[in-house]
């Protein structure tokens, strides 16, 4: 007995160490510590029966057997924290001190050792069955088998104790002989609930690591789909340049198929990639990012690069970053590259220089075509001076006289300086325009008439019109002027070589992504497509350096005196008067093509014209005015007439007196006023030019007509806007005509607005 008490008591020493180790080893894991605090108790409950005869009896009967017991509900403290239920820590701390009360109380009140063996017996069978139970509710499948196997010794250890309990007082086997028996069983029924202890703790580990695994696989799910459903592509590469994973974005960017890699594709290596650098030019190898990490191991950042795609030679922008992905050890195992698809940035920053560039051009011929404007207005009076006072000379010279010789020159020189000055209106945008709705073709055919009487025979011209093409609102005029100045300059593109010029007329959808954006938007404004102009040639064509300024005032390629510099200008101008753009397109040797959009006119629009006209009639080149003088009568209409220009005054004093009407003419506009005032109905028409110093000649038709309201009056201005055309007829104005042929127009205003009166 002694000496199997000593083997239970190492034995419990060893348990006691081994669940406080697993104990520490595993602190997740309930169980290990209150199975090596129950070897504790045991250890005492040993020690305790070890020294009976020779110890206290408190300590060797009382305790040792209360030790046991209280082991008892230790280990199923333990089995409790391992199956995750509650524990009952005060009741098992009120259960211990009761039996060791009534061990107590059994042993020095009444010394009745069969109560004894009865309370420790009951009480462990009490505590083997609460373990029964934890142990089916935790198990009710019967899944786990070591819970299994622990239930089956359980329920064997409960049996064995009641049949030695009941065997020694009804079968007269002695104590001596039957607990030496008993206590090796549960010395071995110790030793294997210890191994199935240890069992369920291998079984709890398999368990931890299995869901842990399932853990590590879900996030890893998770992150490969937040990866391979990031907008930002990203590529994992081995260091021997063989692609380890990529995303669909990165798939996307780079034109490969979503299903056709496996995760050791090497499409492409790095070293047949054609990258790029930001300014286009190609990137060497050692620039490339995942070189770079590969040389320096560190991190590279913010990297714009171009990667060639598919085969027609487009080019995909990045914004790169590269990173390497070490082992624990330090070595590198993956390069990691991600990037931004930045193609669509690209485009728009390219888009914002052109159009930074197209407004400095802009404000550049702005300022031009202002000054242009300044100098043409007041040199238009020096030519119209020139032109009507040579014209008065003429009348008054014999038809024989030599000297009418030159004063033709004179008109011929002043009217090709008339002729530039209307080109500079033009291009300073300050021409008068009456736009209606017209059609583009029509203009084109008539261009065509015009054009082919001066083509040489060995240049073929060509017109093809869509009969679609839509209505434009334009001034057919300047239309005209556009399109024979195109023509022109592809028939002078030539050099006298045969060639073809070519005018074809379309209709353009407003959504076709050709189509310039302002004209787009102009189109889906009115609800209608757009008008396509495109006059090509097969001449020399442009370099890239003529190219870029064929549009600057005063720029020619021609030599002195064959070109002023101006046509491309004008045309540029009306294009963009009337809401249109211009591209073009020329190599050298291979001929020009000018393409013109307009946007189509709305549906409703009409082609009334406007009540309120303007007059804008050239003589041809040799004709002069009427020479016929008609005498004056005495009831002839009184026109007065205001200019602030005393040269234009006299010339249109003597043109309208010749014609037979009493002129009265003023540099003053106070004069003029006073003159009306004092003979309010003495005067038949006002004449007066707008643009003068002080009173405008608006301000002064305002004053006149609170004077005199029947009287009719015109203004005449170089500068004819929409603005001045409202203002002039709030302000009870006639006729607005412009100056820069007002001078030779002016007897046929006057018989218009005065013959109604």
């Amino acid at each position: 007995m002694q000496t199997l008490l000593a083997v239970r008591l190492g034995i419990d020493m060893l348990i006691g160490l081994a669940f406080w180790g697993q104990m520490r080893r595993y602190p997740s894991i309930g169980g290990p510590g209150w199975w090596a605090l129950s070897a504790v108790a045991a250890i005492v409950g040993s020690l305790g029966m070890l020294m009976r005869g020779f110890g206290p009896e408190v300590f060797t009967v009382a305790v040792a057997n209360s030790m046991f017991t209280v082991g008892g509900l230790l280990a199923w403290m333990g089995l409790r924290s391992y199956l995750n239920f509650s524990r009952p820590t005060s009741r098992v701390v009120v259960a211990s001190v009761a039996v060791v009360a009534a061990q107590l109380l059994f042993l020095q009140v009444w010394d009745l050792p069969p109560v004894r063996q009865l309370i420790f017996v009951l009480t462990t069978v009490a505590i083997m069955v609460l373990a029964l139970r934890d142990m089916v509710r935790a198990d009710p499948q019967r899944q786990v088998p070591e819970l299994q196997a622990l239930k089956l010794l359980t329920g064997v250890e409960a049996t064995v104790l009641v049949g030695f309990a009941a065997a020694v007082p009804l079968g007269g086997i002695s104590l001596e002989v039957a607990a030496p028996v008993t206590l090796f069983f549960f010395v071995l029924a110790r030793l294997l609930r210890v191994m199935l202890y240890g069992t369920l703790l291998s079984h709890r580990l398999r368990q931890e690591g299995d869901r842990a695994r399932q853990g590590l696989q879900a996030r890893e799910a998770n992150s490969r789909a937040l990866i391979d459903n990031l907008s930002a592509g990203v590529m994992v590469f081995r260091p021997d340049h063989t692609l380890s994973s990529i995303n669909s974005a990165a798939r996307c960017f780079l034109g490969w198929s979503e299903g056709g890699a496996n995760s050791a594709l090497p499409e492409p290596t790095m070293a047949a990639w054609n990258m790029l650098r930001e300014d286009g030019q190609p990137m060497r190898r050692h620039e490339m990012p995942f070189e770079r990490v590969l040389a320096t191991g560190l991190p590279v950042r913010s990297v714009i690069v171009g990667v060639p795609v598919m085969q027609a030679g487009e080019v995909r922008w990045a914004l790169c970053n590269a990173y390497p992905e070490l082992t624990s050890q330090g070595a590198l195992r993956h390069v990691v590259v991600t990037f931004i698809d930045i193609t669509s940035l690209r485009e728009v920053q390219a888009q914002q220089k052109r159009l930074q560039a197209q407004l400095a051009q802009s404000q550049k011929m702005e300022a031009l075509g202002t000054l242009a404007g300044g100098v043409a207005h007041d040199f238009n009076n020096i030519l119209a001076a020139i032109l009507g006072n040579a014209d008065l000379a003429r009348q008054d010279l014999a038809p024989d006289a030599s000297s009418r010789e030159s004063l033709h020159e004179i008109s011929t020189a002043a009217r090709r300086g008339r002729e530039l000055v209307r080109q500079i209106l033009a291009f300073s945008r300050q021409q008068p325009a009456e736009r209606t709705p017209v059609r583009v073709g029509d203009i084109a055919t008539e261009s065509c008439t015009l054009l082919r009487a001066a083509l040489p025979s060995q240049v073929q011209l060509l017109l093809e019109c869509q009969p679609d093409t839509p209505l434009i609102l334009a001034d057919a005029t300047q239309m005209g002027q556009v399109l024979i100045n195109l023509g022109t300059n592809a028939v002078h593109a030539m050099h006298g070589r045969p060639g073809r010029v070519s005018y074809l007329v379309d209709r353009v959808a407003h959504d076709d992504p050709r189509l310039p954006r302002e004209v787009a938007q102009a189109c889906a404004q009115v609800g209608a497509d757009a008008a396509r102009v495109r006059v090509q040639d097969t001449g020399c064509g442009m370099a890239e350096d003529v190219l870029q300024r064929i549009f600057e005032p005063f720029f020619t390629t021609k030599s002195s005196g064959q070109g002023t510099g101006l046509g491309l200008a004008v045309v540029l101008g009306i294009v963009q008067m009337h809401g249109g753009d211009i591209d073009v397109s020329s190599q050298p040797g291979q001929g020009t093509t000018f393409t013109l959009y307009f946007p189509g006119a709305s549906p409703s629009a009409t082609a009334s014209a406007d009540a309120f006209t303007m007059v804008a009639t050239t003589p041809a080149h040799g004709e002069t005015l009427s020479t016929e003088t008609i005498p004056m009568a005495e009831d002839a209409a009184h026109i007065l007439y205001l200019d602030d220009d005393d040269t234009l005054v006299f010339l249109v004093r003597r043109l309208l007196e010749r014609r037979g009407y009493r002129v009265t003419a003023f540099t003053d506009q106070r004069q003029a006023i006073e003159a009306v005032r004092a003979d309010p109905q003495g005067f038949h028409l006002l004449l007066t030019d707008y643009n003068m110093p002080g009173m405008s000649g608006l301000d002064v038709a305002r004053a006149v007509l609170e004077l005199s309201p029947a009287l009719p009056v015109a203004v005449a201005s170089g500068y004819i806007t929409d603005e001045l055309q409202a203002e002039a007829r709030a302000a009870g104005v006639r006729e607005v005509v412009f100056k820069t042929d007002a001078v030779e127009a002016f007897c046929e205003i006057v018989a218009r607005l005065i013959r109604p009166a």
